[in-house]
């Protein structure tokens, strides 16, 4: 039995080093697409990484329909709510993430843009695009259209009527997972989760002041002020200053609600400490810009008002870069980078990312699976 499982260790270790171009591209594939490539498609990316264009075989891969209907369609998924699954409905924030993928356009405008993308008109049996239901997209996906053919930029302020719109974070589904109830921080958490790969427990700071930390953030909790001091002011204190820029924003009666000069009721609910900061416009601060979180590499944006220059920030900031390049590993190389080669490698292809390939997220996952095709 030791001699014939050594016998088939050295039959798999001689078919890795004889590996070669056409192996490759059976493996760059099928790790983009999620299925075999087709044999005019095999001879294509076989010839192409033979005469040394690796990015552009995995860009050729990236054209197969799975790549948007299932890979990048349940990776984006588990961007879109609280539990991070991909078990839920393809919805409209999926859908613009999917289109601004496939059409090349800038990366950042994803956070900023009056941009939504929806099902082409006319489809059999899929219900009209509304801002209140998510029926236009559960069509879409049980009838199995082609998300990469079919779907079609629409503007937000035209199609739901909101005089501010950011890319993403003004969609219905970011809405009802991050808008809805509470006091509008999940969407703020959530966009530092998705978009720089970390949350606030990782930027955890208590030297910085805490005059922007909210009413509703008892000072003594359990009746020690230590616990304040030493634990809720590290997260709350850089967390309240940006929170300001979703002070106008809610999530009733099924759809997001943008009311300018109206800071939403729940945004100074919960009166537990009455010389707390009151929200009164939709302004915010990056008090992360210095000490121990000006290693994210913030750009030059650093205060504002409402979503949309919020949304600015974010994708200017060098993490935003590393952040989609380790997205973009997880996706393509279904783990997460764990030698110091590959994180180094994320993160010098997270600069790229936002310099000489000009945000383009498709030229990024290529780039990183390139880097999961094997020797």
């Amino acid at each position: 039995m030791i001699r014939k499982l050594l016998i088939i260790s050295l039959a798999c270790a001689s078919f890795a080093t004889m590996a070669g171009p056409r192996e490759q591209a059976i493996k760059l594939h099928n790790r983009i697409a999620g299925v075999p490539p087709t044999a005019s498609v095999l001879t294509q990316m076989t010839n192409l990484i033979t005469a040394g264009e690796e990015v552009a075989a995995a860009k050729v891969a990236i054209e197969n329909p799975y790549f948007y209907n299932v890979k990048a369609k349940n990776w984006i998924k588990t961007w879109t709510n609280e539990a991070r699954t991909n078990r839920a409905p393809l919805n409209d924030y999926v859908a613009t993430v999917l289109g601004v993928i496939r059409d090349e356009r800038p990366f950042h405008e994803i956070l900023s843009a009056d941009i939504l993308y929806v099902g082409r008109p006319g489809l059999a049996n899929v219900d009209d695009y509304e801002d209140n239901n998510n029926d236009h997209y559960e069509d879409l996906e049980n009838r199995g259209f082609d998300l990469k053919a079919e779907l079609v930029p629409r503007t937000q302020s035209a199609m739901n009527n909101l005089a501010q719109t950011a890319g993403v974070i003004t969609t219905r589904a970011a809405g009802e997972a991050f808008f809805s109830a509470g006091t509008n921080r999940r969407m703020t958490r959530f966009l530092f989760i998705n978009f720089l790969c970390h949350d606030f427990e990782a930027l955890h700071d208590i030297t910085i002041p805490d005059i922007y930390v909210r009413r509703d953030v008892e000072r003594d909790p359990g009746g020690d002020s230590r616990t304040y001091k030493n634990t809720c002011v590290g997260c709350h204190a850089g967390q309240d200053a940006l929170g300001g820029a979703f002070a106008y924003f809610d999530y009733t009666g099924n759809r997001v609600v943008y009311q300018a000069g109206n800071v939403r009721n729940k945004i100074n609910n919960n009166n537990y400490f009455p010389d707390g900061h009151v929200v009164t416009n939709d302004s915010w601060v990056n008090l992360w810009t210095t000490g121990q979180n000006s290693t994210l590499g913030w750009g030059p944006l650093t205060s504002g008002n409402g979503a949309r220059s919020f949304g600015q920030m974010l994708t200017q900031a060098q993490a935003f870069g590393k952040c989609m390049a380790q997205r973009s590993f997880e996706m393509a190389c279904t783990r997460s980078p764990m030698t110091q080669e590959e994180k180094d490698l994320i993160t010098t292809l997270g600069q790229e990312f936002m310099t000489v390939d000009n945000y383009n997220m498709k030229t990024l996952i290529a780039k990183v699976a390139v880097n999961c095709m094997g020797e």
